[in-house]
Formats: C-alpha cells, sequence, structure tokens
C-alpha cells in the first residue's frame, strides 16, 4: 500500500468519520467545498483522500481496485480509525465497493456516486483525454496563467466541453519553473481496463449501501452484492452530481446516514 494525501476537515461529533473519494483525474480538491458542508450538517470528522497517482499522492505503475483499497485501508490503520462511511464518485466509488467487499467490517456504510459494481462502458473518451494532455507542451519558466491558458489552447481542438477541459487542468502544476501533469498519465493509460471493470466477488456486504445513476441493467448485480442498497436517483444532474445538484446531493447523504 501507498501512504496517502489526505485533509482532515474536523467536527465535533464522535460519530463514524466520512472518507471522501473521488473519480479519475481527480484530486481531493473536488471534495472540500462538499467536505465542509457535511462537516456543518453532520458534525463528523470528514476526509479527503487523494487516490494513487493523482493530487500529492505517490505515484505506482499499479492502478487497479485492489490496490487502491488497500491504500485505504493502510491509512485507516495509520490513523488508527476503526471503522468509516465511504463516499465515492466513480473511480472513487469502484474503490469504496471494493473495500467494503473486501473488509466489510472496516465499512460502515457506503455511498457510490454514479457509478455500479459492474464494467463502465461510457470510457470512449478517457484515452483521448490521456493522449491530448500527453502532447501538451508548454515553455518553461512562465507564469502560471499563461501556462494554463497555452495548456487550454492545445487541449481544445481534441476535448471540446469547457467543464471538462476546466477539470483535467487542475492536475496542471508547477515544479522547479516546469510545468507537468500531477496526475500519472501512463499508469492510467496502462490500467485503463481494470478502472473502467471491476474485481470479482462472491461474497456480499451485508451493511446499509446508497447508489446512485445506474443502468436498470446493473440491479442484479447491485442486489448480489449489495443486498441492503438503496437506489436514488438525482433530478437534473450529470455527472458530477454534487456540483450540479449540491443541495439534494447533500440532503441524500444526510438521509442515509
Amino acid at each position: 500500500p501507498l501512504p496517502l494525501s489526505y485533509v482532515v476537515h474536523d467536527g465535533p461529533s464522535r460519530h463514524t468519520p466520512l472518507l471522501l473519494l473521488h473519480g479519475l483525474f481527480g484530486s481531493k480538491s473536488n471534495f472540500q467545498s462538499l467536505a465542509k458542508v457535511l462537516v456543518h450538517r453532520t458534525g463528523r470528522k470528514v476526509l479527503t483522500v487523494d487516490a494513487r497517482n493523482h493530487g500529492e499522492s505517490p505515484h505506482s505503475p499499479l492502478l487497479t481496485y485492489e490496490a487502491m483499497s488497500s491504500d485505504v485501508q493502510h491509512l485507516l490503520r495509520q490513523l488508527r480509525l476503526n471503522r468509516c462511511v465511504v463516499i465515492g464518485h466513480t473511480m472513487g466509488g469502484k474503490t469504496a465497493m471494493a473495500l467494503a467487499l473486501q473488509r466489510p467490517e472496516l465499512v460502515e456504510c457506503l455511498v457510490s456516486v454514479d457509478v455500479s459494481p459492474t464494467k463502465t462502458t461510457a470510457a470512449s473518451k478517457f484515452p483521448t483525454y490521456i493522449s491530448a494532455m500527453t502532447s501538451v507542451n508548454i515553455p518553461n519558466g512562465i507564469p502560471r496563467s499563461t501556462a494554463r491558458r497555452l495548456a487550454e489552447e492545445q487541449l481544445r481542438p481534441t476535448i471540446q466541453e469547457a467543464a471538462i477541459r476546466q477539470f483535467l487542468l487542475t492536475n496542471l502544476v508547477e515544479s522547479e519553473g516546469r510545468y507537468l501533469w500531477r496526475v500519472n498519465l501512463e499508469a492510467i493509460s496502462q490500467h485503463l481496463v481494470d478502472i473502467m471493470n471491476f474485481p470479482d466477488f462472491q461474497l456480499p456486504y451485508p451493511r446499509p449501501a446508497l447508489l446512485g445513476g445506474n443502468s436498470s441493467k446493473d440491479y442484479a448485480e447491485i442486489e448480489r452484492l449489495f443486498p441492503e442498497a438503496e437506489i436514488e436517483y438525482v433530478p437534473n444532474a450529470g455527472h458530477w452530481v454534487h456540483v450540479d445538484q449540491p443541495q439534494i446531493f447533500t440532503d441524500a447523504i444526510c438521509r442515509f446516514l
């Protein structure tokens, strides 16, 4: 396991803390606003975490759900937490489900956003994103605002959606006068099939779960692996549910808790 980068948002409650896991190409910064809202509404301690090969966490050539689950287990031991509530978005949601199925005693309950415990099919654009990001070429020693503008201009011909460009650009960082991507594009490219798939588990998770954004074709597998799961749809929301409908999203989590 790798030592993950994390931020603790402290709350006064002694209830089980919440652990927020981001999606592919994301980082713990994606959930800073949500973490503050959840601390305010629940009183619980909330941890936002960078997955391996993302944000400020270490890089590794390995990027599978078993490995990412192992990283979270290591973090819980490091923080001396006997259990947590895990909330994950897409890749983070699958990591949360893998952790719950591997080590159910560590997960009091889980929330998985916009992903099911099945193969993800809508992945055709990810290789395009990786190729476009790899092709970006930025001169050394220029201001960050200029570097970001140049990077966006180079991404625009391939990635037309402005919101996706802005999301990917959160990974552009400066190191010793050079601009680079903090996300490990090579590892993601090598393990894209693993990220889109889901490990084969036999024993179900016996505790409550809240899942959303699932196709009806996934119901049988959800029921097999998560027999206590509730499924909730958030209206008028796209992939980033917590951004599109923050009030409805946090209401759903608080009701579930």
